[in-house]
């Protein structure tokens, strides 16, 4: 199925600063500034990364307009959070959950939609993670910790 919608604005990455807040990721025990280069990785996905990956997943998600549209208004889209992972040299990313308490006018959604928005909205995340990491952050230069020159 194919969403034919308005490519949105890619999401501000204000998530918390310290990707150990996530569930998922290894941090070491000491860390020193901030090294999660979300400045970086919102300058990439201005530059391209957010509108080439969008379209790709709208060509295959299985999300209705209806559910991207209460998506877009739940403000889901901006909490998607990309961060730079030293310890693992990679992007990581977190997707958000679908609020508990739905205000009134998105209480259509079932136990179904709302497990398929998660799961698209993590299926984005992970392909734009990939995309940064594969197309846009050169890992022969030293801007996220490479020197292997």
């Amino acid at each position: 199925m194919t969403l034919d919608v308005e490519i949105p604005d890619p999401p501000t990455l204000s998530g918390p600063q310290d990707p150990g807040d996530y569930d998922a990721v290894d941090e070491p025990d000491e860390r020193t500034g901030d090294d999660t280069r979300r400045e970086e990785l919102a300058d990439f996905l201005a530059a391209g990364a957010w509108e080439d990956v969008f379209d790709e997943w709208a060509a295959h998600t299985y999300l209705t307009e209806d559910e991207f549209r209460a998506v877009r208004e739940l403000g889901l889209l901006d909490e998607l959070d990309f961060y730079w992972n030293p310890a693992a040299a990679d992007v990581g990313y977190r997707a958000p959950a679908v609020p508990a308490e739905l205000p009134e006018t998105h209480d259509d959604l079932d136990a179904d939609d709302i497990e398929d928005i998660e799961e698209e909205l993590d299926d984005l995340a992970r392909m734009v993670s990939e995309a940064l990491e594969t197309d846009y952050i050169h890992r022969d230069a030293e801007e996220f910790g490479y020197d292997w020159g």
